[in-house]
């Protein structure tokens, strides 16, 4: 009860670090959930075996090993932001063991089962929209079962199945793509320290693909069904007199220019450093649909724009990435022809955002506030006349 007690104390504070770095700032936190499976591939220590065995009277001959086995892991996070997770888990490494054969005839015969629950913090590196690496660092708490059989000359162990429970590091790499904004592709490479239940020390490498699935990532609804309207650049004039009664549609001015924020506390088109539509920043999207409905363009002109935050190239490729999006989203809401409307990224070389107002250069959580108003995708329309 004490060993228990003392890892999940240990595993608590572990959690508790992770949730209070300063890291852990909003714009692009959520839950996850997924699993792998692959191969795991065990260093067994012969050296220690023969020792063993002479120790008791028997020399060994030869030693046969059976190191790799099937293994899998299920896992659930929570991502904090875009380079920093937290994540727990349960894995299976499976089944591995050792024959010794001895001068005198006999044979002692080993079996070891492992598995355990680990939490590691992910630290993630983004190298494309949809490509990132990551690295792991925690620990794992393991479950060892340790079977050995003797026949011939070799004794029998004085406990034929020993076991035990005990804690330790682990570490791994990997690299991830992402299909959607909500599914993605794991493969990763992992070592597990584990010592077993008569004293061996050893390293336990799993390789293994898994898929991860997010929680709270949406993809863009279809827009409501159209409501008839007229919309015309200038105010309609009153209409001339008629024998029969005349009935009089209000129109409204057809939006011209019109700024969307990329990411703020309220409605915002997208999470820090992502180019998925959250279902908060769909609200006024949809309504900017349903004014265009019904009007004729000669060009809509869709720009994204990024915070000065970041490397250039990677500025550049975010805030053309989120007016691409936008456009697909107006093409698909709206029915408006794809070559009428152009998508444009801009870096963060026109910011809103007065020079000096915020200071410093660290990705802070005050300084990504400051900066909100330059992160923004603006839609201009250019339009000759109203549909009939």
């Amino acid at each position: 009860m004490k060993r228990v007690a003392k890892t999940v104390w240990t595993l608590s504070l572990v959690g508790c670090v992770a949730m209070n770095s300063q890291f852990a700032v909003a714009g692009d936190s959520n839950w996850y959930v997924g699993g792998n499976i692959g191969q795991s591939r065990a260093k067994i220590d012969d050296a220690r075996v023969t020792t063993q065995l002479l120790g008791a009277g028997s020399t060994t001959t030869s030693i046969t090993n059976d190191n790799s086995d099937n293994a899998y892991k299920f896992f659930g996070g929570y991502q904090f932001n875009k380079n920093l997770a937290l994540e727990a888990g349960y894995f299976d490494l499976g089944q591995f063991s050792f024959t010794s054969t001895t001068l005198a005839p006999g044979t002692l015969v080993g079996n070891i089962k492992l598995k355990g629950l680990n939490l590691d913090a992910i630290g993630v590196l983004p190298i494309t929209e949809k490509f990132s690496a990551f690295g792991r660092a925690g620990l794992n708490y393991a479950q060892t079962r340790d079977n050995f059989t003797s026949t011939g000359a070799v004794a029998a162990p004085a406990n034929p199945n020993p076991s035990k429970y005990d804690m330790n590091y682990k570490f791994g790499l990997g690299i991830q793509y992402d299909f959607t904004g909500s599914l993605g592709m794991r493969t990763e490479a992992e070592r597990y320290r584990v010592n077993d239940g008569i004293g061996n020390r050893g390293d336990v490498n799993m390789y293994s693909l898994g898929l991860v699935y997010r929680f709270g990532v949406k993809t863009p609804a279809l827009a409501p069904a159209p409501v008839p309207s007229a919309m015309m650049l200038e105010p309609a004039a009153t209409p001339a007199p008629a024998p029969n009664p005349v009935t009089v549609t209000v129109v409204h001015p057809l939006p011209r220019k019109v700024t969307f924020s990329a990411d703020s506390s309220v409605d915002s088109l997208f999470g820090f450093g992502k180019a998925t539509i959250n279902s908060a920043g769909q609200h006024g999207l949809d309504k900017f649909s349903t004014d265009l409905r019904g009007a004729n363009f000669d060009v809509i002109t869709v720009t994204g724009h990024t915070d000065r935050i970041g490397s250039h190239t990677y500025n550049q490729k975010l805030s053309t990435r989120r007016a691409e999006v936008v456009k697909a989203y107006l093409v698909e809401s709206a029915g408006i022809s794809s070559d009428k409307i152009t998508a444009k990224g801009v870096d963060g070389s026109d910011p809103v955002t007065k020079p000096g107002e915020c200071k410093g250069n660290k990705a802070t959580r005050e300084l990504i506030a400051c900066l909100a108003p330059d992160r923004r995708v603006e839609v201009e329309v250019a339009a000759t006349r109203t549909a009939k």
